[in-house]
C-alpha cells in the first residue's frame, strides 16, 4: 500500500489458521504491514512450516504464550503487545477470528485508541460453552471496522446492536485463501499417486478440538465411526494433530488406528489437494467448514454447534459424536458423484474471493494518517 508508512499495520495473529486467512491481506498491505505472532499455536513442524509455505514476512514473535491457560495466554499476550504498541505505535491492528491471540490484540488496540479492524466478524454459535465465542463476542463490541463474511453474521452484529455504519460486508478470505494456495492439477494429482490415493474414493479426517480430544468417550465414538467405514472398503486418512495423538494414547485407543491411514500433519497446500479430491471429509474444524464450499466437498461437522450454518445449506451436516457420524457419512458417500457435481457447481456461501481487497481499502480509510487522507 502506497499511502501507509512501513510497520503501520499490526496484524496481531497466533494460530494457523489465521496465518492462511490472512495471508492475502498481508500481501496487500506489503510494506505497510507488521506481523506480530504471539505463539498461542507455535511450533517449527507447524507454524514454522506455514510461515515458509505461504511465503509471509518474518513476525515479531511474543514469548511464553504458547502452552499456557487461556486467561494466562491473553494476559500474557496484552502486556507484551502493550509494550509493543508504546514502542512502535501502529496506525492500525487488525485481528481475525476468535483466538485468543485475537481478543488479546483486540484489548490491547482498544487500550491504546488505535482503530481496530476485525476480518470475520459476527459469527454466531451461541454456545457459552465455546471459550471462542466469548472472545469473538467481545471483539466485536470493541471493533471500530467489522468486516463480516456473510450478510448473515451482519445480521448477527445488527440484532446485538452493533452501529450499522461500523460494519462492511466483505466475504471471508477464505475463499482467496484456497485459490491461491491449492497446488495445480498435475501436483494433485502426484501427490494423490504417492499417498495412493484414487480421486473420489476415500475420506479425509481431521479431528482437534479440545470438546473431542478431551473426552476418552467421544473419541473413542469418532475413531469407531471411521474404522467402520474402512471395514466398508473405504480408506480413511487421518493427518493426526499431535494433541490428538497423545489423547488417543492416553485413553488407550491406539488399536482404533489399526486400518487407518494415519499421516503426520499436513502442509495447507497438501491438505488443500487431499481435500479437493476427497469423496467425504469428516472434521471439528471451523475452517474446513467454510473451506469444503469452494472445493465443492462434502462435510460432517463432528461438534455440538456451528458459527458457521451457511455451510449446513448444501455442504455440511453437523453431527455429535457417536452413530451419526456414520450415518451422515453414508447418506453423503451414496450420492457418489452425482453428488460431487451437485457442490462443484454450487457458489461458495462465503464470498467471491476479493474479500482481502475490500478489506485493504477499508484499512487504507481508518489508518491512513489525517494528512494523506486530506491529500487524497
Amino acid at each position: 500500500m502506497q499511502s501507509l508508512p512501513a510497520r503501520s499495520v499490526a496484524v496481531v495473529l497466533g494460530t494457523r489458521p489465521e496465518l492462511v486467512k490472512l495471508t492475502d491481506l498481508v500481501r496487500l498491505l506489503g510494506p505497510a504491514a507488521h506481523l506480530v505472532h504471539t505463539g498461542q499455536h507455535y511450533d517449527e513442524e507447524l507454524s514454522g512450516r506455514f510461515l515458509t509455505e505461504l511465503g509471509l514476512p518474518e513476525p515479531t514473535f511474543l514469548t511464553g504464550v504458547g502452552g499456557q491457560p487461556r486467561a494466562v495466554q491473553i494476559s500474557a499476550a496484552l502486556a507484551q503487545l502493550d509494550d509493543l504498541f508504546t514502542a512502535e505505535p501502529p496506525l492500525a491492528v487488525v485481528v481475525q477470528g476468535d483466538t485468543n491471540a485475537a481478543l488479546a490484540g483486540a484489548l490491547a488496540a482498544n487500550a491504546r485508541g488505535i482503530p481496530l479492524l476485525h476480518v470475520e466478524a459476527g459469527l454466531r454459535s451461541h454456545d457459552r460453552n465455546m471459550p471462542e465465542e466469548h472472545n469473538r463476542v467481545l471483539i466485536d463490541r470493541i471493533a471500530d471496522v467489522l468486516c463480516a463474511a456473510t450478510e448473515d453474521n451482519r445480521a448477527n452484529l445488527l440484532a446485538e446492536g452493533v452501529d450499522d455504519a461500523r460494519i462492511a460486508v466483505t466475504g471471508n478470505t477464505v475463499v482467496e485463501a484456497v485459490h491461491g494456495q491449492l497446488p495445480s492439477a498435475a501436483e494433485r494429482a502426484d501427490l494423490l499417486e504417492r499417498h495412493g490415493l484414487t480421486a473420489d474414493a476415500y475420506v479425509l479426517a481431521t479431528i482437534h478440538r479440545p470438546e473431542n480430544t478431551d473426552s476418552p468417550e467421544a473419541l473413542r465414538a469418532i475413531f469407531t465411526e471411521l474404522a467402520a467405514l474402512v471395514a466398508d472398503g473405504r480408506p480413511v486418512v487421518v493427518p493426526l494433530h499431535p494433541r490428538t495423538r497423545a489423547r488417543i494414547e492416553a485413553a488407550g485407543l491406539e488399536g482404533l488406528l489399526a486400518g487407518l491411514t494415519v499421516t503426520r500433519p499436513l502442509g495447507y497446500g497438501e491438505f488443500l489437494a487431499l481435500a479437493r479430491h476427497a469423496a467425504l471429509l469428516v472434521s471439528d474444524s471451523g475452517g474446513i467448514q467454510e473451506e469444503c464450499t469452494v472445493l465443492g466437498r462434502p462435510l460432517v461437522v463432528v461438534r455440538r454447534s456451528t458459527e458457521r450454518p451457511e455451510a449446513m445449506a448444501d455442504f455440511a451436516d453437523l453431527v455429535e459424536p457417536g452413530a451419526e457420524i456414520g450415518r451422515a457419512a453414508r447418506r453423503r458417500l451414496a450420492e457418489g458423484r452425482e453428488g460431487l457435481a451437485r457442490l462443484a457447481a454450487l457458489p461458495s456461501p462465503f464470498g467471491d474471493g476479493l474479500a482481502s481487497d475490500r478489506i485493504v481499502t477499508l484499512l487504507a480509510a481508518v489508518a491512513a494518517p489525517a494528512e494523506l487522507a486530506a491529500a487524497a
